[in-house]
């Protein structure tokens, strides 16, 4: 799905850009970028894309080198060029930064013009794509619970990243006072997103000091993936102008529970029927007939197959939903933390690692995995 005002055509991004005078591209995932003069930029967009260094897929986010080189990013190919392709649909304007116009890229191989396996853009890409070929469109909304503490960039250096300020203290999950006490920069979050292209369905404090969360707007999962990595630059873009860190880390306190994000998944036919959901007939008539547990009975027999895929991939994908050695400190409590470590469903169930959203909880439409 594209942004709002995207450009179709070099024509309409000329016209787009006439009050411009430089542009902000950047990668997907950990923010990585540049300023380009707008005719630069435009004539990488006419010429099919620009060259960009591939070493930001060949270390980490400290800027070191994996000691196991990439065959895509190594010195033994003196890191060269990939072919960084313009997403022209992906248009935004940053208000932060005087409104200057931004575009995300796509990486492809510049001998075979394909996308490269490790660019996230370009592997989602063609999964949707093999989904298209059914007449699916894959649909998804993100959650974000975070830390924020009262730092800066020169602050949290020299304490060693320890003994930080929170932002608030003690427990207040959904409390409607908290938010008064930093309310420019929670209104801020929201409205400056929404300027940014960025839509949020709701925002709310969270248990644990100075927790917020944020549900980012139900979408296709192409633009969902951006408005993900998107909100996070957005946060911590304007946590800066008031002295705060948002922290997205999983573990802050050993002896509190951690924060985690929250994926929720369906599928929708090009005639916008969730492939997931049953008829209202058969959910008045007490679900589906032949499901094979009593949790599944309010979702489709597709939905059933989805969620053995989910459940049989689930310990595969943990190591890129889980990082980092920080992100198994909060699995190591469990449930007893709300993170649940195993591989498990359950209808509407928050302890499970799958929670099956469907009947009699919300209607057929909104049938959905998260």
């Amino acid at each position: 799905m594209a942004t709002q005002d995207a450009p179709t055509n070099l024509a309409e991004l000329t016209t787009l850009l006439e009050d411009a005078t430089k542009v902000k591209v950047a990668v997907d995932g950990v923010f990585r970028g540049k300023y380009m003069s707008k005719d630069k930029f435009l004539s990488a967009v006419k010429g099919g894309g620009f060259g960009f260094c591939s070493v930001i897929f060949g270390w980490d986010i400290h800027d070191t080198v994996y000691p196991k080189e990439l065959l895509i990013s190594n010195r033994g190919n003196g890191y060269r060029d990939l072919l960084a392709m313009i997403d022209l649909s992906t248009y935004r304007r940053i208000p932060w930064e005087k409104d200057v116009p931004f575009f995300l890229v796509t990486f492809l191989d510049p001998d075979t013009k394909e996308p490269i396996c490790v660019c996230p853009r370009g592997t989602l890409k063609k999964t949707v794509s093999k989904l298209a070929e059914r007449g699916w469109d894959a649909m998804a909304g993100v959650e974000y619970e975070y830390f924020q503490f009262k730092e800066n960039a020169h602050s949290v250096a020299e304490k060693k990243f320890t003994g930080l300020e929170a932002l608030t203290p003690g427990m207040h999950g959904y409390s409607l006072l908290r938010t008064t006490l930093n309310k420019d920069y929670f209104n801020d979050l929201f409205d400056e997103c929404l300027k940014f292209g960025v839509q949020i369905e709701s925002h709310h404090t969270e248990t644990g000091p100075g927790v917020f969360e944020t549900a980012l707007a139900y979408t296709s999962a192409l633009r969902i993936a951006d408005n993900a990595s998107l909100f996070k630059l957005a946060a911590k873009s304007i946590g800066m102008q008031y002295g705060i860190i948002p922290s997205f880390m999983a573990k802050p306190y050993a002896n509190l529970p951690g924060t985690s994000g929250h994926i929720h998944v369906s599928l929708r036919t090009d005639e916008g029927k969730n492939v997931f959901g049953l008829s209202d007939a058969e959910v008045e008539a007490g679900g589906r007939k032949d499901a094979q547990y009593d949790e599944t009975k309010f979702i489709s027999q597709e939905a059933e197959w989805f969620l053995a895929g989910l459940l049989e991939g689930l310990p595969d994908v943990v190591p890129t939903l889980v990082p980092t050695i920080n992100g198994y400190k909060r699995l190591v409590g469990g449930e007893s933390f709300w993170a649940p470590n195993a591989v498990t469903y359950g209808y509407d169930s928050r302890a499970a690692s799958i929670r099956i959203i469907s009947p009699p909880s919300v209607s057929p439409s909104a049938t959905r995995f998260e």
